[in-house]
């Protein structure tokens, strides 16, 4: 039952701060995301883990980003340089495709989703709080080349990590059977 509970009152935390979890934490937390379901044992996802300096970098490479951009003004590449800081610790989830004749791309990415997922309840259950974040800085070659990803790799969010400050969001009340249709 503690799982199920955990399942269904996580949500995420908008504002984050120290502390973030220990190394001993996030090993269990990593081991969490590599059980997530995966076809013919390819291993596609990978973490990026990123803190303390490490935040500087990645803030570095999102400004960088956003002045070497055309359509981007200088008020979004401010944002941009500023998005690192929401929380003390980002995971990276990277995807690194493998050919393989039954196993898709589509299917790789929803492992390393899962994985994500499988990240996000360990960090729940641990009493931290953490945020998925997508977008134009999450889905972009430029900045998986700046953070040295190989071409069959790719990056499929940022999950912003932290202790969760300020008021927690009120989980919606959902009917199920606007959902589930029974065949």
């Amino acid at each position: 039952m503690e799982a199920l509970e955990n399942i269904l009152n996580r949500v995420s935390g908008r504002n984050l701060s120290k502390p973030y979890p220990s190394k001993e934490e996030m090993d269990i937390v990593y081991k969490a995301a590599l059980r997530a379901p995966d076809h013919a044992w390819l291993r596609p996802s990978s973490f990026i883990e990123v803190k303390e300096d490490g935040l500087d970098k990645l803030s570095e490479i999102f400004f960088n980003y956003g002045k070497s951009s055309p359509d981007i003004s200088d008020e979004i590449a401010e944002k941009y340089k500023n998005a690192p800081y929401r929380a003390p610790m980002i995971i990276i989830l990277v995807n690194s495709f493998k050919e393989h004749p039954k196993v898709p791309a589509i299917e790789q990415k929803l492992s390393t989703a899962t994985a994500a997922q499988n990240i996000m309840l360990a960090l729940n259950a641990m009493k931290y709080s953490c945020i998925w974040r997508t977008g134009k800085l999450a889905f972009n070659k430029s900045i998986q080349k700046s953070i040295g990803l190989n071409e069959n790799q790719e990056i499929i969010g940022f999950i912003y990590v932290g202790t969760e400050t300020g008021k927690k969001k009120q989980i919606p009340t959902l009917d199920i059977d606007e959902f589930v249709a029974y065949l």
